[in-house]
């Protein structure tokens, strides 16, 4: 086994351990970049994400696994389902063909979060020992809490018309219903706001 530096030349390796589960079932994974890094949206939820290889001005797929993953069995069962997009060059989203994809070479769940079920879980565990140790420690980073508090509302008294009432308009008061012309009750904590 080489002496692997980065996490880059590792997720290559485990590019070429993982091929042999694509192949057996008769599909092509093609030339792609690897790289841990943040996707572009969600980097709070989503742990990998592919690019198309139209997107790519190198014409390859792009693969990206989540720096808060350093199991090397979540990221080689992350690097499946961001390959199964590369397999698919990212034309079907999470759609039918991801999905025969997906289930042919052991993932299962809701697509949108399809992993490794129990058989391939297995030899994804048996992969990593064969694999030097992923060269990365997990990235942590702080969410931001949004406020959970139920916004302002106001509501007519004749007709039950209800609207949320933004915080920057509170001082103005309750608005006029759009039917009755009449002041709207305030619902709500107004004086938290």
């Amino acid at each position: 086994m080489r002496n692997i530096q980065t996490r880059e030349e590792w997720l290559n390796e485990a590019i070429k351990a993982v091929t042999p589960i694509f192949t057996e079932k008769g599909y092509v994974v093609p030339k792609v970049n690897v790289s841990c890094g943040f996707p572009s949206t969600g980097k709070d939820r989503h742990i990998g994400q592919c690019w198309s290889s139209e997107s790519s001005e190198a014409e390859i797929n792009e693969i990206f696994i989540s720096p808060k993953l350093d199991d090397p069995v979540d990221v080689l069962d992350t690097l499946i389902h961001e390959l199964v997009h590369a397999v698919d060059n990212c034309k079907n989203s999470h759609g039918a063909e991801f999905k025969k994809i997906a289930l042919s070479v052991g993932l299962q769940g809701k697509m949108r979060q399809a992993s490794a079920g129990e058989k391939l879980k297995s030899r994804l565990k048996d992969m990593s020992l064969t694999l030097n140790p992923y060269p990365h420690k997990k990235l942590k980073f702080h969410i931001k809490i949004r406020n959970s508090k139920p916004r302002p509302k106001a509501v007519c008294k004749e007709c039950g018309y209800e609207i949320n009432i933004l915080k920057k308009w509170l001082h103005y008061g309750p608005p006029l219903c759009p039917l009755h012309k009449t002041e709207m009750e305030p619902k709500g904590l107004w004086e938290d706001f």
